[in-house]
């Protein structure tokens, strides 16, 4: 059998488009999408492109906070830091979840990783809860802003918004990241009340609070959604 010197890639066709484009999803694979195109032609741009598609797959091999692989050395990410995940079975027909500081562990009677990963949100959700509100409450005081309500919600693209009328909505998936970078979102979205837009005025508002956040920014792109 040939070994094929091209990646792995999923290729979805949609005749609207005019171009040919490529990008990666969530675990890593990379996605072409195009108009009805030869598969000559689809080969060119992968040549074409091999260095960046390396460069870009490297880079999210690099990421912190993938998907868990539950099969692997699981980990969890949590506060910045990655935790070693231990399943351990047992006979109760309950799934829980439990962290002691150091640890994970993951209790089951029947191996179901769709079972896990809900424990796994249901956890990052729970601990948003405990953190996000008391950053909201310290920064929207020092800010002199306003936020009408705040939510919680797992995404794949954001880390944060903010509404026209001033709802805050957060990715649960920030309890993987640093302190610091979740003081760096909080600061973010509060920003938007003021403006809403990401204009120089919008970033000398932040800036004029948080300094250093060209870091924080910085440190966002080592971790995914």
């Amino acid at each position: 059998m040939p070994i094929s010197i091209f990646p792995n890639y999923i290729h979805v066709v949609n005749p609207k488009l005019k171009h040919i484009y490529l990008t990666f999803n969530d675990e890593g694979v990379l996605i072409i999408k195009s108009p009805k195109v030869s598969q000559k032609e689809i080969e060119q741009l992968l040549i074409k492109k091999s260095s960046w598609i390396n460069s870009a797959s490297k880079r999210f091999e690099e990421k912190k906070g993938k998907s868990v692989n539950f099969k692997i050395e699981p980990k969890l990410y949590f506060l910045g830091k990655p935790y070693t995940l231990e399943l351990v079975q047992h006979d109760k027909k309950r799934t829980k979840l439990l962290f002691d500081g150091y640890l994970f562990k993951l209790y089951y009677c029947t191996y179901d990783e769709v079972i896990f990963q809900r424990h796994i949100d249901s956890f990052y959700k729970e601990e948003m809860k405990n953190y996000i509100p008391h950053l909201v409450k310290k920064w929207s005081k020092i800010m002199n802003v306003e936020v009408n309500k705040i939510t919680f919600r797992k995404t794949k693209r954001q880390w944060g918004s903010c509404s026209i009328k001033n709802d805050l909505s957060f990715n649960t998936m920030m309890m993987k990241l640093p302190l610091d970078a979740m003081e760096y979102i909080v600061i973010h979205e509060l920003a938007h009340i003021k403006h809403k837009h990401h204009k120089k005025a919008f970033w000398d508002f932040v800036a004029q609070y948080l300094p250093e956040y060209k870091m924080q920014v910085k440190e966002l792109k080592n971790f995914t959604t």
